[in-house]
């Protein structure tokens, strides 16, 4: 069976570096780094008394691993903004926490070389854990300033409405 449907002539996979993020309803500035989606499901050991010498193996509770993502430092204010409503250090007692919109829903796009997106993933309820408004400084360094947000979720899935579209 071929790797693409539509496209039969396509060889090669789709590459790592194009892509985009989305919240709120709005395509998120910046973002160039994103680490992968990753899911575990622990294994459950079991065996009865009566069972020959051997262990049985089930599944068990599956976690989802953080996602990262990471931009060039701009004056926009997605990240700080949303890591905002986790805990806002000036709000005031009993306003640090924003308990209503604190999670949101992402969509990550993947395109296809002439940008087209081929494939999107929802990851739900989502939250910023750590916000890094600024990486390390370094007098003597040549790399752009960098901000970072580390995002813990409850799970993602393929959007299915998305398909491989046609390549000209």
């Amino acid at each position: 069976m071929a790797g693409f449907t539509v496209n039969a002539h396509r060889f090669d996979p789709y590459k790592n570096f194009k892509f985009r993020v989305k919240w709120d309803g709005r395509y998120i500035h910046g973002i160039d780094r994103i680490t992968g989606l990753r899911r575990e499901t622990g294994v459950v050991l079991h065996r009865e008394g009566s069972d020959p010498s051997s262990v049985r193996r089930m599944p068990g509770i599956t976690q989802y691993e953080p996602i990262i993502l990471e931009r060039g430092r701009t004056h926009d204010t997605a990240f700080e903004a949303w890591a905002d409503l986790v805990f806002n250090l000036g709000a005031g007692a009993g306003a640090e926490m924003s308990l209503r919109n604190f999670r949101k829903d992402i969509e990550i796009s993947l395109l296809n070389e002439s940008g087209q997106v081929v494939m999107t993933f929802r990851i739900y309820r989502c939250w910023p854990s750590v916000y890094e408004p600024l990486a390390n400084l370094d007098g003597s360094g040549e790399d752009i300033m960098r901000e970072r947000l580390v995002l813990q979720h409850e799970g993602w899935e393929r959007d299915t409405d998305t398909v491989e579209p046609a390549e000209t």
